[in-house]
Order: structure tokens, then sequence, then C-alpha cells
């Protein structure tokens, strides 16, 4: 699987580490992303809701019925892989793991390719969709 193939065919992101702060990387990623017709689906702990949308404290937690194609990390590399083991719990992976631009764990990648998720890290979701030219 490729980058551009990837965001091409996935409809459905969760953003872990989301931030109702709009200056934050995160916030400002999810927004683009939504502007290119992709759902969001907040993570963080300290958040009910953002921009409206019902967020969740854990990747886990989202309803098994929510199918997820990619979970987007916003977090610090050295928490990453206790991300990625929360992320492995849930029945119906996602179909990437993607650690933003600046965020690399080599045991991250090594649980994640474990279970057989495809794995992007140091690489921005809304460059690579607009390099992409993706529009859901």
């Amino acid at each position: 699987m490729t980058i551009p193939d990837l965001l091409r065919t996935s409809r459905t992101i969760a953003v872990v580490g989301i931030s109702e702060d709009p200056s934050r990387p995160s916030a400002e990623v999810a927004a683009q992303l939504m502007r290119r017709g992709f759902t969001i689906i907040p993570v963080n702990p300290r958040l009910k809701e953002w921009r409206g949308i019902p967020a969740y404290p854990y990747v886990s937690q989202i309803p098994e019925d929510i199918t997820i194609d990619i979970v987007d990390v916003f977090r610090r590399s050295e928490f990453t892989p206790d991300t990625v083991r929360d992320v492995l719990k849930r029945k119906n992976l996602p179909r990437c793991i993607w650690l933003q631009q600046d965020i690399v764990n080599a045991e991250a990648r090594r649980l994640s390719e474990d279970a057989g998720v495809f794995y992007v890290e140091d690489r921005c979701t809304a460059v690579d969709a607009a390099l992409a030219r993706v529009q859901v």
C-alpha cells in the first residue's frame, strides 16, 4: 500500500491528542482533513467534544461499529507505544497507524507492523493528502 492510495481510499480518521486550541498542529491538521471531506473522530481524555463532535478518551473506547481507517497520532514519541497498544485492543483494527511529523518510535512501529497494520511515521497527513490531491 502506498500513502496516496491509503489516503484516497480512507474516509475516517481518529485524531489522538487533538486539541481545542486552533493554533495547535493537531487542531489545524484535523480541520484541514475535515475540509477535504474526511470524518474526524477526536480522541483526547481531556475533551468531551471537539467542534461539536463527541470526543473519546482513547481509541479503544470508540464503538466497534465505527470503522476507523487511520489513527493519526499527535503525542510525544515516548508515549506512542502505549497509544499503539490501546489501538490494538480494538477488534476492528484501523488500516493505518500514522505518527505525525517529527514523531518516531521503533517500538510503536514494531507493534503496529506485528499486528499487520500499515504504519507511517514522521509525516503529516494534511500535507500528504494535499500532495495526493485527496478530496473525499
